[in-house]
């Protein structure tokens, strides 16, 4: 299973992670949840830079990570999210510092997180929220949640199940994730977001569908169900990954 290697190449990635990580620069944390609530009428979408995945293979070459950035902040996203996992997304954890160099949007570090190494690493690196899989941490996550925020950032949860949003509900996470895709086949099912967000928002926590945003009609379809979108491939994919953008953002 495609999760299992990942899983595999992440645990040795931890392994080489020093003991410690300097203090990032003195700066104000970005709130990506903030973001989200002050969208100003347009659809919140969290652009995702991705340069591969499992499920496509390479889906852009040769990104220039800072002007990959620039463009999609003028597109109208209101946060962007930076893979960092390299095997099997092409990212590489320096893409953040060169994100944050060219604009001031919030940035979420997305990754595999299975060690508490890896939350001190992204506070380092100057990323401002993290994501978590509930279907990796399981009960370590509140512990993984509450380490999230004592570094001061902001966990975004992954969730794909009626039983992982009632364990991310039990935590103090603001941002809950609902993912499309089965991480185990790949498969996508927008109908998962559909199902969840009434659960989730009823607890009062902000609702972001991530993946199988494919069209603006997509967006016009999923919209009443959740407060953002997490897009990556369709963007990416794109001759002009900024005018794609723009369609999300005004759909």
């Amino acid at each position: 299973m495609i999760l299992d290697d990942i899983l595999k190449q992440t645990e040795k990635r931890v392994a080489q992670l020093p003991a410690a990580f300097p203090e990032s620069p003195e700066r104000d944390r970005v709130s990506l949840a903030a973001a989200i609530r002050n969208r100003h009428g347009k659809n919140a979408i969290i652009a995702e830079i991705k340069c591969a995945s499992p499920s496509r293979g390479v889906i852009r070459r040769n990104v220039d990570m800072a002007m990959m950035a620039g463009v999609l902040r003028d597109g109208g996203c209101i946060a962007l999210s930076v893979l960092t996992e390299p095997y099997f997304f092409g990212g590489t954890c320096k893409d953040i510092a060169r994100v944050k160099s060219a604009v001031s949007l919030p940035v979420l570090r997305k990754d595999f997180i299975i060690d508490e190494h890896q939350i001190a690493e992204s506070r380092a690196l100057g990323a401002d929220a993290v994501l978590l899989i509930s279907a990796i941490l399981k009960k370590r996550l509140p512990y993984f949640v509450d380490m999230v925020l004592d570094y001061g950032l902001e966990p975004l949860v992954e969730v794909r199940s009626a039983a992982e949003a009632e364990l991310a509900l039990s935590t103090k996470a603001d941002l809950i994730g609902i993912n499309n895709r089965d991480l185990s086949t790949l498969g996508i099912d927008r109908s998962t977001t559909k199902n969840l967000s009434g659960r989730v928002r009823y607890d009062r926590r902000l609702v972001v569908s991530e993946s199988g945003m494919r069209s603006a009609d997509d967006i016009r379809e999923m919209k009443e169900y959740c407060d953002a979108f997490l897009i990556g491939s369709s963007i990416m994919a794109h001759e002009y990954p900024g005018k794609k953008l723009e369609e999300f953002v005004c759909a």
